[in-house]
């Protein structure tokens, strides 16, 4: 079980509740880190006392020094100062909830210097999987899925000690906000619509990703990665009430699934208390006050994005890094409102075919891949 905490992203929807949860635990919260909300960080500071507080945004950094120059909690600036909380020496597991690129770095370094990694950041396995699988066994770090689909897998598979045996896994999908809806439907909708999603409270990124179907295609990709499996090992389907998380089908023809409320701060809970199980406070799984639990299959049409992800898993090298960064960068146009819902496909597809793939990429092939494709999706406008 984990002991002394950093939380890479503090001030987001999953740092905010990792620190509900270590609270709750009584872990010692070593550091901090955020970009540019420095309010938040200084309430989070004064609550929590951490050694070190990072903004990656230098003026904001600025600032929070000033805010905390009467605390004992070191300030620093800048995305380098990221991998410096991630290897702090007190800190026995790292959360890594930050969004995007940023999140690889310090992940490595936190690789390198063996400490259990929280994942909650998908682009570390969607754009450089394979480095980081390998990097983990280099150096005996041991990764623990936040995610509550991977949480759920990596759950299921505790009595489970060949992965031979398992015949696939099943990602389960809520379906969005706009389930049910045609290709032409789907493309009329806006930033508010998108952002309606029908059972979890996240971030704006994640949510408008949920509603396009691509976060499940990029967690299609980290299953791949996490577990070193094909894409015909890995399905997904839609279940609308949240309430299954993902199941494992194993060679004998059982299947196993993890159950619960839609909240974060259980898998986020077990992430830090693994391979022990704690007392929450959380209200438990009632199943006499479920709904009928449904299952469906995606619809690849009204939704490219997800097919569009699952060929980029297939083809492999810097494919997955330049889906993930061109995704990025039309989620934020769109949310921007400078383009439209369905020019989120469009832009990402668009460069998926102008940036050249490559096949077993160096981390600065990867990081170059990353950028090409945000440079093609700016020129797409």
């Amino acid at each position: 079980m984990s002991k002394t905490i950093s939380i890479l992203g503090s001030t987001g929807s999953i740092g905010r509740q990792t620190l509900e949860v270590a609270e709750q635990l009584g872990l010692h919260v070593a550091a901090l880190t955020a970009h540019t909300n420095a309010e938040r960080m200084e309430e989070q500071v004064r609550k929590f006392r951490p050694s070190l507080a990072v903004m990656t945004d230098e003026a904001a950094a600025r600032d929070l020094a000033i805010r905390l120059a009467d605390t004992e909690t070191r300030v620093r600036g800048g995305t380098e100062a990221l991998s410096e909380a991630a290897v702090w020496l007190p800190v026995d597991t790292v959360v890594t909830a930050v969004v995007g690129m940023v999140g690889l770095g310090p992940t490595l370094a936190a690789i390198r210097a063996k400490k259990r990694i929280a994942l909650a950041n998908k682009e570390t396995l969607v754009c450089a999987g394979e480095l980081v699988m390998d990097a983990a066994d280099t150096y005996g770090a041991e990764i623990v899925p936040v995610d509550s689909e991977h949480s759920a897998i990596f759950q299921c598979l505790q009595g489970s000690a060949e992965r031979q045996e398992i015949r696939r896994l099943i990602l389960t999908c809520s379906g969005g906000p706009f389930y049910g809806m045609s290709r032409e439907e789907v493309g009329k909708m806006t930033k508010a619509d998108a952002l309606r999603h029908p059972n979890w409270t996240m971030g704006p990124k994640i949510t408008v990703d949920c509603s396009t179907l691509m976060n499940k295609g990029l967690e299609v990709i980290e299953a791949m990665r996490l577990y070193r499996l094909p894409l015909e090992q890995v399905h997904v389907v839609i279940h609308r009430q949240s309430i299954v998380h993902s199941l494992v089908e194993f060679r004998d023809g059982a299947v196993l699934a993890q159950l619960g409320t839609p909240d974060m701060r259980l898998p986020i809970r077990y992430a830090m208390t693994y391979p022990e199980r704690k007392e929450s406070p959380a209200e438990p799984l009632d199943l006499l006050a479920c709904p009928p639990l449904t299952f469906a299959e995606p619809d690849r049409e009204a939704f490219p994005c997800l097919a569009l992800a699952e060929a980029a898993a297939v083809k492999g090298g810097t494919s997955c890094a330049i889906l993930n960064a061109a995704n990025e960068e039309a989620v934020r146009l769109f949310l921007e409102e400078r383009v439209g819902f369905s020019d989120i496909f469009r832009l990402t597809e668009r460069a998926l075919a102008a940036v050249p793939a490559k096949k077993n990429p160096s981390l600065e092939e990867i990081l170059a891949a990353d950028a090409a494709a945000r440079r093609s999706v700016k020129a797409g406008l």
